[in-house]
């Protein structure tokens, strides 16, 4: 991916120029800003569970880069129950895809565990859920080999995650939920896309993800906003052709990043 030039770097050169004297001479150098890849990942949740593998199969098939994994628990964080760790282990073995694991519990730091045994590839949790034992939770992430990621419902002031971001071990995405969390087929919430917008201004190079009700009809409000990884459920598996709903999706991310 091109970068993109953000903004110049003075440097200062000094020159000894013999007889105690110096000179000073200053270089501005562009600073190159890598601009994020569009990625789409169609949401399992959506997917037939009967035959998860070959839906796996068909959406790498139709272009998806990730597989975007909804683990829940009942009754706590939502009130619906959904896949868990052994469910990722059996699909492992079918599938080197990206696992894009979406972690909606109330205790987090409990799932590293057997989620990086199953074969997980990134672990987004809840900033609800982790406001004080996040720095814990990050670290262990990272050293189950998964790229850490924070999520927040519509409810939750985007500053909630800054230090996430700020800190020496920071996350490496931000999903920002368009719907409130637990289940599928929900309509998009355009307000959030505020969120996206700080976000995107405050951490250029940022992953920022979106979920809920994302499809043809909304994208463009998201990729404008600056979302670059899209999570797409019904929109996708309930679409004649995925593949060109995907592609449609892949090219309102690079269209947005071009006119910005």
């Amino acid at each position: 991916m091109v970068g993109r030039r953000s903004s110049e770097k003075r440097e200062t050169t000094t020159i000894y120029a013999g007889a105690g004297l110096l000179i000073e001479r200053r270089i501005l150098r562009p600073q190159v800003t890598k601009m994020v890849k569009a990625i789409i990942a169609p949401s399992m949740l959506s997917s037939d569970f009967a035959n998860l593998a070959s839906e796996a199969e068909r959406m790498l098939n139709c272009g998806a880069d990730w597989l975007h994994m909804d683990i829940m628990k009942a009754l706590h964080f939502v009130p619906n129950l959904t896949l868990g760790a052994p469910i990722i282990e059996s699909l492992r073995k079918h599938t080197k895809a990206y696992l894009d694991c979406h972690l909606m519990v109330t205790n987090p730091l409990d799932y590293v565990e057997p989620l990086g045994k199953a074969g997980a590839s990134g672990f987004t949790f809840h900033v609800e859920a982790s406001r004080d034992n996040w720095q814990e939770l990050v670290q262990k992430i990272k050293s189950k080999g998964m790229k850490p990621g924070v999520s927040l419902k519509p409810g939750t002031p985007i500053e909630e995650v800054y230090p996430l971001l700020d800190g020496e071990n920071s996350v490496e995405l931000v999903l920002v939920m368009t719907v409130e969390p637990g289940f599928g087929g929900q309509k998009f919430m355009p307000e959030m896309m505020d969120k996206v917008r700080t976000l995107r201004k405050k951490y250029p190079s940022l992953d920022i993800e979106v979920d809920g009700g994302l499809g043809p009809s909304t994208i463009e409000a998201a990729t404008s906003a600056g979302a670059n990884c899209i999570v797409a459920g019904s929109s996708v598996f309930g679409a004649p052709d995925p593949a060109q709903v995907i592609t449609l999706l892949r090219v309102s991310v690079e269209e947005a990043q071009k006119r910005s």
